[in-house]
């Protein structure tokens, strides 16, 4: 009777893991769904703004956007957008790259994370200068307020505000346990996206179509680089694993 018992509460165990196990590996098929699906919008979407631009010579999304903006700039609009655009700026995202760094290495502990930073940050900065230098479009003729240096497509803005706060949003996702937290954590973050791009338009340093062109390749590279990324980690973990285990067995 009590092998009985202890067969059934075996076979409980073992059925809870395999649930278990199932509900996990659709949860991640529906994640890699999501991902897979936003790639190639994204992707899609870069090809065709970049096919209106440069071979079709249509302006007709921007002008509208800029006539649309038009009537609702005012002087404390101005202050707003220029402080969301500052959180797009080098000036800010350097030392926030560098502390996110510090934090990860000295706080968390998290090698890996300290290292996805930097390779994201630098990665993204070399991709958007090499687009700019590919595509050579000129600014906005007539900024609202000052005028930028460099080319303008795709936005710098919107690039690297996806690839530093997309990094955020990956982590946040990965790590933080609450629901509520950290939805409205991710919820926030691409608000913040959003409304720096647009601060770009606003102040009329950058078309609409240089700001989602920049969405677009900010997110391709955001994936493709922590997919890398990831791999690289996991077969360096592998490795490293292998190297501790050696002794244990030359001792056995």
């Amino acid at each position: 009777m009590h092998a009985i018992c202890k067969k059934d509460s075996m076979l409980r165990r073992f059925s809870r893991r395999v649930k278990r196990f199932w509900a996990q590996l659709a949860l991640l098929s529906v994640e890699m769904t999501i991902v897979l699906v936003l790639f190639v919008i994204a992707l899609t979407a870069f090809v065709y703004i970049t096919r209106r631009v440069f071979v079709l010579n249509k302006t007709k999304l921007d002008n509208a956007v800029f006539n649309y903006l038009k009537a609702h700039v005012s002087e404390r609009n101005n202050d707003i957008m220029e402080f969301f655009t500052f959180l797009g700026t080098h000036q800010f995202l350097i030392p926030a790259n560098l502390s996110l760094i510090a934090y990860f290495l000295f706080i968390k502990k998290h090698k890996w994370h300290s290292i996805k930073i930097p390779a994201i940050a630098l990665s993204s900065l070399g991709l958007m200068f090499l687009l700019k230098g590919l595509f050579d479009r000129k600014r906005p003729s007539v900024p609202l307020l000052f005028e930028a240096k460099g080319l303008s497509f795709p936005s710098g803005h919107a690039l690297m505000s996806v690839t530093f706060y997309g990094l955020l949003i990956y982590m946040i996702f990965k790590s933080v346990k609450n629901p509520a937290l950290k939805w409205t954590l991710i919820g926030l973050l691409i608000i913040l996206i959003i409304i720096i791009g647009s601060s770009r338009v606003y102040l009329r340093v950058h078309y609409a179509t240089d700001v989602i062109a920049g969405y677009c390749i900010g997110f391709l590279w955001l994936v493709f680089t922590v997919w890398m990324l990831n791999k690289i980690e996991k077969h360096s973990k592998r490795k490293f694993d292998k190297v501790v285990e050696k002794p244990e067995l030359k001792a056995a």
